[in-house]
């Protein structure tokens, strides 16, 4: 028999609901996550001795939050449904442990935004150095077809690399700096709809499990 009636009843099924609508939403977060892992073009970038991996970190923290999010919204679907206390209190726990790891990871993705990007920068910089090391010049090659660029600064449009690129070729180290800054800011957007979708989830588990505790209280 139900523990919770009238109005609580209706915020039962809401929270069943939002715990569907979380497990998609980390099945979304996992999916993003990794395309920007596997996206052939980012991959491309950051193969090689000596390439950068803070960026993959990033990436890494959002692929544990969208597979965590999953078990959390089946195990927040299930105790809605047999309206345990226990179950939503620790559905409520772990909502709160991962709202602090998104908030760790965003603090993280902005304070290390930049240097990721310097990272790249320096990256391709130390490969268009030394033309006559044939691994430095395959990386820059791999740079300037996959971003369309060429050179670290229009300076730098008169080297051996550059000899054939159009008079109008985007510097690489502007390049890479907007393909990058476009990654991470989709990671900084899903972080911030998932926090205020897991705000939402606790304020919804704690009113239910509240309305529980209460009507055995009563019983």
């Amino acid at each position: 028999m139900s523990k919770v009636q009238g109005g609580m009843k209706c915020v039962k099924y809401l929270l069943f609901i939002f715990n569907f609508i979380f497990w998609l939403s980390g099945l979304l977060v996992l999916a993003v996550g990794l395309w920007l892992r596997f996206d052939p073009n980012t991959v491309k970038l950051l193969t090689g001795d000596g390439a950068p991996d803070t960026f993959f970190i990033a990436v890494y923290i959002l692929l544990g939050a969208g597979g965590l999010m999953m078990i959390v919204g089946f195990f927040g679907c299930f105790g809605a449904v047999r309206e345990s206390q226990c179950l939503l209190a620790s559905f409520f726990a772990c909502l709160l442990i991962i709202f602090g790891a998104e908030i760790a990871a965003g603090v993280f993705g902005f304070i290390n935004q930049k240097q990721i990007v310097e990272e790249v920068q320096k990256f391709y910089s130390s490969s268009i150095a030394d033309v006559s090391n044939p691994n430095d010049t395959a990386i820059a090659v791999i740079y300037h077809q996959t971003l369309n660029c060429c050179g670290g600064s229009t300076s730098d449009m008169s080297a051996t690399l550059c000899a054939e690129a159009e008079e109008n070729t985007q510097d690489c180290l502007t390049a890479i700096s907007d393909f990058f800054d476009e990654k991470l800011h989709t990671i900084g957007y899903i972080g911030i709809g998932i926090a205020g979708v897991m705000v939402i989830g606790m304020i919804f588990s704690m009113v239910l499990c509240c309305a529980i505790r209460n009507n055995r209280e009563v019983i």
